[in-house]
């Protein structure tokens, strides 16, 4: 197991800074997901890491050790790509063992070594097997087997579960779950899903035009955004984001006035807003209720997307140039809606985009 420091890392091609300024600690054997929107930096971070790619400036430390001039092969990671990578004329047995073979291992060590991983990851049945006579899942099994095989300090996984189905993916964060339990060592994993950010992190790296954007544990980031950006990025269906003016503070906090007149009190301090200045309030669509006292909005129900226990409702507000989405346990009959948006689940970004800083609430969930 390892830690893992990045100091500044830069990574330009030509004249486009990739990454800029990146510092990041990574824990001995802490699960850390790095995400963000296509082209943020997130893959090109992790192939620095893994010596795929020379850093421009900065540098990176493995377990107190300085790699950036050190080749991949010796940095003590094991990488996983979205691709597999398998070499398709050799067995999976002979995939899982090549690195140790080339490692100077002796056959028996070889062959200790796959057996134990591939009854770990229960693919002792196709050792014997070509990876063409392989689904999608168990390639991707093999792949995380070979990497395992040579008992890396640091493991690597980019996107490795974006080529399969829904349902297969779901079984694979559980079995990534597993494994980082198992195994106890340091993993960063990069991918595009939210929830297998969500599912599988003990910390995650939100990118964003190359920077850090906000770390965080799942909980962290969902409950306290520290920017719109994140508010808006992380969460399915994403934060309510609605462009409202400071007016003032009222008994619980702020209060600030949408487009269409309707005023909304907050349990934020207002800190340094002074009234007429342009904010932004969030709030997540579950904390959106059918009932409640305070800050009541009524729009005409646009869509009704159901998925069974949870029903995602579009209402049409007047004022609000976008649809103000909530999450209710109930399907609406339609017509017209009235929502509850209690002060304590609201979020209230400035001007800049940052968040103004909330109590800690207990927030009432969606209610029929």
């Amino acid at each position: 197991m390892a830690t893992v420091r990045l100091t500044q890392a830069a990574k330009a091609f030509g004249p486009v800074a990739v990454l800029k300024g990146i510092d990041l600690d990574i824990a001995d054997g802490e699960f850390v997901v790095f995400v963000g929107p296509s082209g943020c930096g997130k893959s090109t971070l992790l192939r620095s890491i893994a010596g795929l790619e020379t850093l421009s400036a900065g540098t990176v430390e493995i377990d107190g050790r300085l790699v950036n001039d050190v080749p991949p092969s010796d940095r003590g990671i094991a990488m996983v790509f979205q691709s597999y990578a398998l070499y398709p004329h050799m067995s999976v047995r002979e995939n899982m063992g090549f690195a140790l073979k080339l490692a100077g291992r002796s056959r028996a060590e070889i062959a200790a070594a796959v057996d134990t991983v591939a009854a770990t990851l229960d693919i002792v049945h196709l050792l014997d097997r070509r990876p063409r006579e392989l689904s999608g899942g168990q390639r991707q099994r093999v792949a995380i087997g070979r990497a395992i095989v040579r008992q890396p300090k640091v493991f690597l996984f980019d996107e490795p579960l974006s080529n399969l189905d829904a349902a297969l993916r779901v079984r694979m964060r559980y079995e990534f779950a597993g494994l980082h339990k198992a195994l106890g060592t340091t993993m960063i994993y990069v991918t595009h899903d939210q929830v297998e950010a969500m599912t599988l992190a003990d910390r995650i790296v939100v990118l964003h035009g190359g920077m850090i954007e906000q770390v965080g544990t799942p909980d962290d980031l969902y409950e306290r955004p520290d920017t719109i950006f994140v508010a808006g990025f992380i969460g399915s269906p994403t934060m309510n984001l609605i462009p409202a003016t400071y007016t003032g503070p009222g008994t619980k906090g702020a209060i600030v006035e949408l487009g269409g007149g309707q005023a909304i009190e907050t349990a934020i301090a207002p800190g340094t807003l002074v009234p007429g200045a342009p904010v932004t309030l969030g709030v997540r669509p579950e904390h959106l209720a059918a009932d409640g006292p305070a800050n009541r909005l009524t729009g005409i129900v646009r869509m009704v997307e159901s998925l069974g226990a949870v029903h995602h409702v579009h209402l049409a507000i007047g004022g609000l140039a976008d649809p103000l989405v909530a999450s209710l346990p109930t399907r609406p009959a339609g017509g017209t809606l009235s929502v509850a948006l209690a002060p304590e689940a609201l979020h209230l970004f400035d001007q800049t985009g940052r968040a103004l800083p909330r109590p800690t609430p207990t927030i009432p969930r969606a209610a029929a």
